[in-house]
């Protein structure tokens, strides 16, 4: 087989031991018997106006950068959600860029050949999440020239990588966070949050889905009263 070059030596998407340096079969692991690598999607999403802490980096390329398992409605983007209370980091990665992300995600992606050095993953600057509520973002493929960073209490640091790019015309979670704030001033002043960095942003139609119409998110939050 080897002789017909149907066998290769290279790498391939497991669950990895970084404690031990190898890959975690099932039966090797205490616990998670049966889990797989689940694959995302990074999003960059560039960083236009940067908070105090990551001002030497201005005139770099620094990005937000958000696990998706839908990158096909990027199209959608209206804004980008972060955690406000959470523990972010710039990463320096190759090709000169600069990640913002939770260390957990950096951590992942240092042993997928995306920092300058695997295994290692030397946070530059550590940084709040509120710390960019209100900056101006460029979210590739929306018809948006800008968006802005809002605050979304219910995001995970344990899961993707902290940051989330919302699509409310097909994501309910993100329609019902965004109308909220839309429509909410009480909430928005909770949050720190200015009406002009959500109220001019309509969900963008991408979709056309079959008995739901071009706005299925704005359809399934009506009907479970969201």
């Amino acid at each position: 087989m080897k002789e017909n070059n149907k066998i290769k030596y290279g790498k391939r998407y497991t669950i990895f031991s970084v404690l031990d340096g190898q890959p975690c079969a099932d039966h090797d692991r205490a616990e998670g018997e049966g889990l797989m690598p689940q694959e995302y999607t990074g999003i960059k999403i560039k960083l236009l106006d940067f908070p105090e802490s990551l001002k030497e980096y201005e005139g770099k390329n620094v990005y937000l950068v958000a696990a998706t398992l839908r990158p096909e409605t990027m199209y959608g983007q209206t804004n980008c959600f972060i955690l406000p209370d959470g523990d972010y980091g710039l990463y320096e990665m190759v090709n000169d860029e600069y990640f913002v992300v939770s260390e957990r995600a950096a951590r992942n992606m240092s042993y997928q050949d995306l920092t300058k050095e695997r295994g290692k993953y030397p946070c530059l600057v550590k940084v709040k999440g509120s710390e960019f509520i209100g900056k101006t973002l460029k979210a590739p493929l929306t018809s948006y020239e800008k968006v802005y960073c809002l605050p979304l209490p219910s995001i995970s640091m344990e899961k993707g990588t902290g940051v989330v790019t919302s699509v409310p015309s097909d994501s309910p979670d993100d329609f019902a966070m965004l109308r909220d704030l839309q429509t909410k001033s009480g909430l928005r002043e909770k949050l720190n949050v200015e009406e002009a960095w959500c109220a001019p942003f309509e969900p963008i139609p991408i979709i056309d889905t079959p008995g739901m119409g071009k706005l299925s998110a704005k359809e399934a939050v009506e009907k479970l009263k969201i």
